[in-house]
């Protein structure tokens, strides 16, 4: 058995759909995660995501409708008591532990399939239903939208937030915002190759479609290790080799715009 034998059936079709759309959606917003450091708000929202999921399961039976939720709810808490980038971190901690430990509680009145709960934990990639490869597609041309919208103005809060707030650029609002269309890897390693925003984003969007899709591909090769491995272990390839040519691409980059000025001086 190998890779030809499992693309036979809906579960391996359905985690590749759903891995490059999530790959997607990670790709586009990545590189403003890295320019806005906001790496660690990233992991608390997807950490509590667990604690909407588990009360989504209680209430209605719906650990995904329970999952955005959650997540859209602790970036709205995250924007409005994290404004200021030095309380950020120390904002993201009390509210992660506290869903944590409000996810873990609730879970104890879960009487169900104890498959149910694990997939809530852990995830299950290959459980993936036709519905919810619609949800994640509609999820990713909302992502989509939005940053196409907010992308000028998002960038210059992020690069330059005291300034943008000066010139009347709603800084909180973009924040919030931008929040409730987060998760990292793949875009550290794009803006190791390039200083373009359009070239970086490509990149990112390219890295982590190969990470997601090329580590189920890889699974399915080798079924005895997980897909998450696989998936990481390409992704964090990525970023080894970004780390090793960068410096070499970013002097190139400085040579191309220095010789000219240099030039120019000379014969002015």
């Amino acid at each position: 058995m190998g890779i030809g034998f499992y693309l036979q059936f809906g579960f391996a079709q359905h985690a590749l759909e759903a891995a490059f759309l999530v790959a997607v959606s990670c790709g586009l917003i990545g590189p403003f995660v890295i320019t806005r450091t906001m790496s660690f708000a990233v992991h608390g929202t997807s950490e509590l995501a667990f604690t909407g999921a588990v009360g989504g399961l209680l209430v209605a039976d719906n650990p995904l409708a329970g999952a955005l939720v959650g997540a859209l709810v602790v970036a709205a808490l995250i924007g409005l008591l994290g404004q200021r980038a030095a309380e950020r971190d120390s904002t993201i901690g009390v509210i992660l532990a506290a869903g944590l430990g409000l996810g873990v509680f609730m879970l104890g009145y879960y009487h169900g399939y104890a498959s149910e709960a694990l997939n809530i934990l852990f995830g299950n990639i290959f459980g993936i239903s036709s519905g919810q490869i619609l949800v994640l597609g509609v999820i990713a041309v909302v992502v989509a939208v939005v940053l196409t919208v907010i992308r000028r103005p998002l960038m210059f809060a992020s690069v330059d937030p005291d300034v943008a707030r000066a010139r009347g650029v709603p800084t909180g609002v973009l924040g919030i915002v931008f929040l409730f269309v987060l998760a990292i890897t793949p875009a550290a390693a794009a803006q190791r190759l390039s200083a373009n925003p359009f070239v970086v984003t490509v990149l990112s969007v390219v890295m982590a479609v190969l990470a997601a899709d090329g580590g189920l591909l890889l699974s399915f090769q080798f079924p005895t290790v997980k897909p998450s491995v696989l998936i990481v272990a390409i992704s964090f390839a990525f970023y080894v080799v970004a780390r090793l040519i960068g410096p070499a691409i970013a002097s190139r980059r400085r040579d191309r715009f220095t010789v000219p000025d240099l030039a120019e001086l000379t014969h002015g």
